[in-house]
């Protein structure tokens, strides 16, 4: 999915749903609390923001009262999660220590229009080492 069909998904949204991706990835199940504790946020928060992706369909509980990405909250976090971990490994590629790399990639993932992001994955794809 290109930046221009997420223009109208903010910052918190993108965050939330790349968060739910990264805690499926690593542990398979997501909860409220893996949530919290990955974004730095508290559990109030999270209740009140999964409520609203809920109510935007990017997001639903399972049987088992875990959350689960919709497709269309997939799409916006795959999309999110795939600029970060280009960003992220273009940065070290370029000498920036990993922990710094993965912070500034978190701080323009958001931003970057498709034209540069494209632009830096053309780049780096021509001057692999």
């Amino acid at each position: 999915m290109t930046r221009n069909l997420q223009e109208s998904v903010n910052k918190t949204t993108e965050d939330y749903l790349e968060a739910i991706l990264m805690i499926q990835e690593r542990q398979g199940y997501v909860r409220s609390v893996d949530v919290a504790a990955q974004l730095g946020v508290s559990k109030p928060s999270v209740t009140y923001t999964t409520k609203r992706l809920k109510e935007q369909d990017y997001l639903k509980n399972d049987q088992g009262g875990m959350l689960v990405l919709t497709e269309k909250g997939m799409a916006v976090a795959d999309a999110t999660y795939t600029r970060h971990k280009k960003l992220s490994e273009f940065f070290i590629r370029l000498g920036v220590k990993p922990e710094t790399a993965l912070k500034d990639a978190c701080k323009i993932e958001h931003d970057l229009s498709d034209e540069t992001f494209d632009a830096i994955c053309r780049h780096a794809e021509n001057n692999k080492k």
